[in-house]
């Protein structure tokens, strides 16, 4: 089955969504029949790409609100995320321009990486308070995924990889899609937003019909009261 993922690395519900998704295949059986591609999808095109303001301070400028009245947004967000065992930390996050992460992460699919990469990103950037604008934590990743360091550096101090970046860009134009996250499945079904967990349950299903997958059995319980061979454990 295929998934595509249209998300940013400093969107909080992308990382929410993205924690929704894999609870859903797992729970749905479809652990191993699942392949999943992600889409590149900028959020913050005006962002600095050095030096970008915190958190809590560009968005009290971008809403003319005070800090205390952003903090107040963000309760929601963390209370979701929370839901989906993520604990996440506005206090410490920057802003950041993810052009260049997201190229970064286009070298590493090359590699079946990528999706380890999208997850420390996001892991460091939501409840780590990492800067994806520093090539040093980017490339500290790199080095984590024992991938190697000097070719992620060219890719980071040049312009490789935007033509992907740029056809994830058109993708999403044809698709309609204005908002992430947004998951296509199948080509066939589409959950823009992190969706309840039910949501993305029921959605793998109908997918794997279209794809011809069935879920695999999963055990639940410790298989203790059982009979076999004439003998029951007691």
């Amino acid at each position: 089955m295929k998934i595509e993922v249209f998300s940013d690395f400093t969107c909080p519900f992308c990382y929410i969504g993205k924690r929704e998704l894999e609870r859903a295949i797992d729970i749905a059986g479809y652990t191993g029949q699942v392949e999943i591609e992600y889409k590149a999808y900028q959020i913050g095109l005006d962002t600095p790409k050095e030096n970008a303001p915190a958190l809590y301070e560009s968005m009290a400028v971008k809403y003319d609100s005070t800090l205390e009245e952003v903090k107040e947004l963000t309760k929601g967000i963390a209370m979701r995320a929370e839901e989906v065992g993520l604990h996440y930390d506005f206090q410490n996050m920057k802003t950041a321009h993810t052009e260049k992460a997201h190229r970064l992460a286009k070298w590493t699919k090359q590699f079946d990486k990528e999706g380890a990469y999208t997850e420390a990103l996001m892991s460091g950037y939501f409840t780590e308070g990492k800067d994806l604008n520093e090539d040093t934590f980017l490339l500290t990743v790199i080095k984590d995924l024992d991938l190697d360091v000097e070719i992620a550096k060219s890719v980071l101090s040049s312009k490789d990889f935007s033509e992907d970046f740029d056809k994830d860009r058109y993708d999403a134009q044809q698709l309609g899609v204005e908002s992430v996250p947004f998951f296509v499945f199948e080509n066939r079904y589409g959950i823009k937003g992190a969706e309840l967990n039910e949501v993305f349950v029921r959605t793998l299903h109908q997918a794997a019909e279209i794809a011809g997958i069935q879920p695999v059995l999963k055990m639940v319980g410790d298989g203790e009261a059982t009979c076999a061979d004439g003998e029951c454990k007691l």
